[in-house]
């Protein structure tokens, strides 16, 4: 019964006629992939990428000089220094990232109690040299204007998990 099977099909070629008919189901629908550098995928508001320091909507850096980001990351990346203001209140004056070590965990953004450290959607940051990788507070903060929109609306589909 198996042989008789068997001979049956490869006279009928049913296995080309059901590849046939895939190949003609789909050749219909819409191409799935993406002209990448023109046209890109949606990003999830949890995605890991360039690291950015926020700022207040007043202007003022939102970094408490808490140190608890230096302290969480497990690669050792993150180098901060600070000195108390005249009101009181502590701020950084330096905030470096070595984005060589940097291992895109995340916790320095989940420690941070204000939000003031993020990694932000952007994933493309392709350097010549290695030293174009150690972010100072000033990279930092440019990154966090230049993303600012897109990085509070990904804090905010966020919370609900947080």
């Amino acid at each position: 019964m198996a042989l008789l099977d068997r001979t049956a099909r490869s006279w009928l070629l049913s296995e080309l006629v059901a590849g046939m008919a895939l190949t003609l189901k789909t050749m219909f629908k819409p191409p799935v992939t993406l002209n990448y550098p023109y046209e890109k995928g949606p990003l999830s508001p949890r995605f890991r990428g360039e690291h950015a320091l926020r700022r207040y909507p007043n202007g003022e850096e939102r970094c408490i000089a808490c140190k608890l980001c230096e302290a969480v990351c497990p690669a050792l990346a993150i180098t901060i220094e600070a000195e108390p203001r005249e009101d009181g209140s502590r701020r950084t004056t330096r905030y470096d990232i070595d984005m060589t070590k940097c291992i895109y965990c995340g916790f320095c953004q989940e420690a941070c109690p204000v939000d003031a450290i993020v990694e932000g959607p952007n994933f493309e940051f392709a350097v010549e040299t290695r030293e174009e990788l150690f972010y100072d507070k000033e990279r930092l903060l440019a990154n966090g204007d230049r993303w600012e929109p897109q990085l509070a609306k990904n804090l905010e589909l966020d919370a609900p998990y947080r």
